[in-house]
This record gives C-alpha cells, structure tokens and sequence, in this order.
C-alpha cells in the first residue's frame, strides 16, 4: 500500500510539473467557478446541473464535471492530488469533445462562422492533464511534500 501512495505522491522536483499544473489549473480554474459559484457569466451550480441534464446528461457525471472544474483546478494550483486531477481534466475535456465540440472542428471559432467551438483547446488541456499525469506536480507541490515524508 505504502508503494502505491509513493507512486501517487512521488514527484521530481523539476519546474515543468510546476508550470504545467499552475497554468492547467489557473486555466480551469475560471470555467469551475462559472459552473460551481455563477461567476463570469455562468450558470451557478444548480443551473449547470439542470442544462447538462436537460441535453441528457446523467446529474452525477454533471456533478463529477462542476468538482473536477472547481476543486481539480485547485487541486493543480498547490499540487495536492496532482494525478486525480490531472486524470479528471483530461475526462473532462474528453467528453467535451465527444459529446459537443467534435462537429465543429478542430479550430477555435475565431471569426464567429462556425455553429460552435472546434476542439484545439481541449487537446491542449489534455495534454498538459497527460504530462501531469506521467511526472506528477513537480517542485513546490504538496505531492511532493508528502512523497518525500512517505520515504522516511
């Protein structure tokens, strides 16, 4: 058991862990708290529970969407969780694309001519979510702290 809390925990100690989960979980971190508190135009909790349920989502994958968003993107921002959060973005921005971004193509909607937006940023948050998920939280990662202490 002890094993498998090091490979969880355990990280290096280089910065690219750093920036990739202080940038993926800054990026997040605005589209959690439109979905979980209303902010920057969002809906709230409540009403993101009703419109991904309205479109057929089950109210418990919605549920898992809001707190991987929210507290995921938290999670990445002090390194603590590193892997599960990394691993519920990427589930996350997999779903985006299967279930509404892939019919619009790969490109963003710069110019306002598609129906909808292309998948070139959920690719992006995947692959940051990917590299996170291999190397961990890197330098000044709560991970980190308890890997090290775990070798004690």
């Amino acid at each position: 058991m002890k094993r498998l809390l090091k490979m969880f925990f355990g990280t290096d100690d280089a910065w690219t862990g750093l920036i990739i989960r202080v940038v993926l979980g800054l990026v997040m971190l605005p589209h959690g708290a439109q979905k979980l508190l209303g902010l920057f135009g969002g809906y709230g909790f409540s009403g993101t529970i009703g419109s991904f349920t309205q479109h057929g989502m089950p109210w418990l994958i919605a549920f898992l969407v809001i707190m991987g968003e929210s507290f995921g993107a938290l999670g990445l921002i002090v390194g603590f969780l590193t892997r599960f959060a990394a691993f519920g973005i990427f589930c996350i921005m997999m779903g985006a694309i299967g279930l509404v971004h892939w019919p619009n193509g790969f490109f963003m909607n710069w110019f306002g001519k598609q129906a909808g937006e292309g998948f070139e940023y959920h690719l992006l948050m995947i692959g940051m979510g990917v590299a996170l998920m291999v190397a961990g939280g890197g330098r000044w990662s709560v991970d980190g702290l308890i890997g090290r202490r775990m070798k004690d």
